[in-house]
Formats: structure tokens, sequence, C-alpha cells
């Protein structure tokens, strides 16, 4: 607490605040440079101490803008007048993949890979120096520049300067709470980063993939299981990710639910963590989780999934629409059955969810199951090294659906990790079962449109039929 005070104590003028965020967001956009200094994590300091001292939103907003436009533009201007030394010039005559993958991503996207490339990690500081190099028309790129801009701000800033806010609440926790909040953070990060590296190492061109390949060559009846599991498409790798997925979390799961079992009640960590979130008085974010509450509901996936199950159905791809389906089936089933199983009562029961128990999180283990699949097939039309965008964009989607249930007090924390851990089971085996049904060259789905026919949907539901 004294910490927290003596570190905001040091915060600088509103003026100069507003001048670093827009020097960050200008260096974080910049060619090469944006690759090098952690953008992300000063713009979200900066931002916070914003917020503290209650700096007016759209201030911050227009700085990070004004920064990531002269950036951009720099850029770019940079690529045009300097064409022919750029592939000269350090770091890239060390790292010549930096431009071809440049390169290559602009050749695909053209006018649009402006907007997404401020997005994507790998090549968002190369792809204005490109577009310059390409001789993209200046205007065009400035309208792009510009409306790219106005998205980015709102995304890299918010999060950091509504924390600056809310810090003097979430800084007077309870005993205890700082400790069981600080290490499941560290917790997710690692398994985050672990899963990431795992799953590199089992696909197509990891090493470990390569060494069991070798050994089910040398080992008949390691070769019949190979065999038996995998794709009938000559592209398609073995399952392996999704078999260490399903060992993994199934193991976690059943020590999980033995450990929720014995305490027949709430764990030590739940109490203290329930009482921090009932310490969180913003009326945005308690909103925001109501909101979420009811895209997760029965109701709220089943609007969700609508568009796609249909979609499948028309293009006759049924192995999908049954795999897809009977996973969203099977999930709410094992739900009831484990939910029955434990007896778990809630901490607070409104009128909508009487007679629900609590463990585990329906919300959360649907809501892995669909954003998970989602990511899944998704990654498997990606190139492999952009793969672990598709699975950390399912984790930023999954986790404030599944912490909302906190701050809304409908479940313990220990319920959202037996709902993420359930939710991962049933991804697995849905990915191992689909395997043998994969089919090369089939029609891609109109990723865009159905996913804004969800999304049209799912705003009807939240706007006309709130849950009662």
């Amino acid at each position: 607490m004294n910490f927290t005070h003596w570190l905001y104590s040091l915060s600088p003028s509103p003026t100069l605040l507003l001048f670093l965020i827009a020097a960050i967001a200008l260096l974080e956009s910049f060619a090469v440079i944006g690759i090098v200094i952690p953008g992300v994590v000063l713009l979200s300091a900066a931002a916070s101490l914003a917020g503290h001292q209650a700096v007016a939103i759209w201030m911050v907003l227009i700085a990070g803008v004004i920064g990531a436009f002269i950036g951009d533009a720099l850029s770019f201007w940079l690529g045009r007048t300097q064409r022919a030394r750029i592939p000269h010039w350090w770091p890239f005559t060390r790292h010549p993949a930096w431009l071809e993958r440049g390169h290559a991503f602009f050749a695909r996207y053209g006018t649009f890979s402006i907007a997404f490339g401020r997005f994507v990690g790998p090549v968002r500081p190369f792809i204005p120096l490109i577009a310059g190099m390409m001789s993209m028309s200046s205007r065009r790129f400035t309208l792009v520049n510009l409306v790219s801009a106005l998205a980015w701000a709102p995304v890299y800033l918010l999060p950091g300067y509504w924390l600056g806010r809310s810090w003097e609440e979430l800084a007077m926790m309870p005993p205890g709470a700082e400790r069981w909040l600080l290490s499941l953070t560290l917790a997710l990060l690692a398994l985050g980063l672990l899963f990431s590296w795992f799953r590199y190492q089992l696909g197509s061109e990891g090493r470990l993939h390569g060494w069991l390949e070798r050994q089910q060559a040398e080992h008949a009846k390691l070769g019949t299981i190979w065999r038996a599991f995998r794709s009938p498409a000559p592209a398609e790798a073995f399952p392996l990710a999704s078999m260490a997925l399903l060992l993994t979390s199934l193991l976690g799961l059943i020590a999980w639910t033995t450990w929720v079992l014995i305490h027949n009640g709430p764990l030590p960590m739940d109490r203290d963590i329930h009482e921090l979130a009932g310490m969180i008085e913003q009326r945005w974010l308690v909103g925001s989780s109501h909101t979420l509450a009811e895209i997760g509901d029965k109701l709220g996936i089943t609007v969700l999934m609508a568009p796609w199950l249909l979609w499948l159905l028309w293009a006759r791809r049924f192995a999908s629409l049954l795999h897809l389906g009977g996973a969203i089936a099977a999930v709410g089933l094992i739900n009831i059955a484990f939910k029955r199983l434990a007896g778990r009562a809630r901490p607070d029961t409104p009128d909508y969810l009487t007679g629900s128990l609590s463990y585990p999180s329906a919300h959360t283990s649907t809501i892995v199951v669909v954003i998970g699949l989602t990511a899944a097939f998704a990654a498997q039309v990606m190139p492999q090294r952009y793969r672990a965008y598709a699975y950390w964009t399912a984790i930023l989607v999954c986790a404030p659906m599944a912490l909302s249930r906190l701050v809304i007090g409908v479940h313990w924390a220990s319920d959202l990790i037996g709902g993420a851990l359930l939710g991962l089971v049933v991804c697995a085996i849905t990915r191992i079962s689909y395997q043998r049904y994969q089919r090369i060259g089939r029609e891609t789905p109109p990723w865009a449109w159905l996913g804004a026919a969800s999304v049209v949907l799912i705003t009807l539901r939240v706007l006309l039929f709130p849950p009662v």
C-alpha cells in the first residue's frame, strides 16, 4: 500500500504524461525500434498513471493516436525515400527474413495490411516501411494509417487507464487476496508460455514431433497407434498436441476436482478472492461483466453459434457439424453431472440462477470449448509461425468471460479453474476425433460473414432478451 502511494507520487505532470504516451506510441510504431522496446508495457504503465491522476480519457487517446500516426508516417516516409538502401542497413543485413516476412504480409493483404499489421507483433514495425518501399499511394496510406491508429489507441491504452482509475480499490486488498491473486497470475502466465512452447515442439516442425515420428517408424506397435489417429490428409500431422492437451488437462481436472470435493465448500483462496472481487465498484466493469454473462449463457451461446452450425449444415460438412455441435452438447451434459457430484452452493444466487450449483463454471467451460475449437480450426489453415496468435487470442477472449463470473459474484475462483480444465478436455477429445475426418481442398467458410452474423445476433440477444 505504501509502495503504491510512493510509486504514484513519482508520477509526472499530466502534460508530461500525455507527451510520454505520444512518444512511446511513436516509437512503438516506428520501423525496427518498435520490435525492440517493450511498448505495450510502457504504454500500459503510462496510461495507468494517467488514469490515477484522472487525466481526461479523450486526451490520453488523442495522444496515443497522434504518436501512432506519426510513427507509421515516418516509417512510410523512410521507406519511400531510402528504399534502395534499407536492405543494406543493420539489422536487415543480419536478419533479411524480417523484410521478407513483411513483404509477404503486404503482398497478401495489400492496403489492409496497414491496419492489420498494427496489431500483428512480428510485422508491426515493418509494414509502413515496406508500404513506402513498394510506392503505395501517400493519400491511401494516410487514410488507412489514421483509421488504424484510431482503432489501435483504445486497445492499447484503455486497460492501463482503467487500472489506474481502479487502483485505489485494488490496492486495498483483503488479507491473503494479494498472495492468491499473484500466484494465480504467475501460474497462468507460466502455463500459457509452457503450452505455446510445448505445442510448437509437438507440431510438424518441432523437434519432439520429429523424434516421435522416428520412433513410430522403428516400432511396429507405436506405428499402428500413430496411423490410427493420423488424418487421411497427407499434409496433416499426428495430433500429438491434442493428445498432450488431453492428458494434461484431464489429469489436472481430476486432481482439481478431487481437491474441491475434499474441502466440501469454498477453498481458502476462494473467500479471499471473492472478497476482493466484491470491493470492485467500477460501474463500467460490473456492467460489462453482466453483458458477458448474457453472452455466455445458453441463449447467448445458441445465437452465437447458430450461423456457423447452419453454414456447416448447408455446406454438407456433417463431420464438422457433429463434432462442433456434439462438443457443445457434451460440455453442457458433463457440467450438469459435475455440479450434482460437487453439490457446491454459489457465493451469490440471483433469481435467474435459482437451483443452479456452482462447480464447475458452465460459462467458462462452454466458452473455452467454443472459442478454443474456433482457434484450433483457424490455426489449422495458418502458417506454423502464426498459429500461436490464434491461441493467444482465444485466451484473451476466454479470460474476461471467466473473470466476469467473479465480478458479479456467482462463482468461486476454483469454479473457473475447474470449468477451464473441463473445456480443454472436451476441446482435446473433439480435435483428436475430428482428425480422422479432415479433408483437403474443401470450401473455406466465409469467416467475415459468419462472424458478422454472430455479432449481430449476440447484440440483439443482449439488448432484447436480458436474463430473468
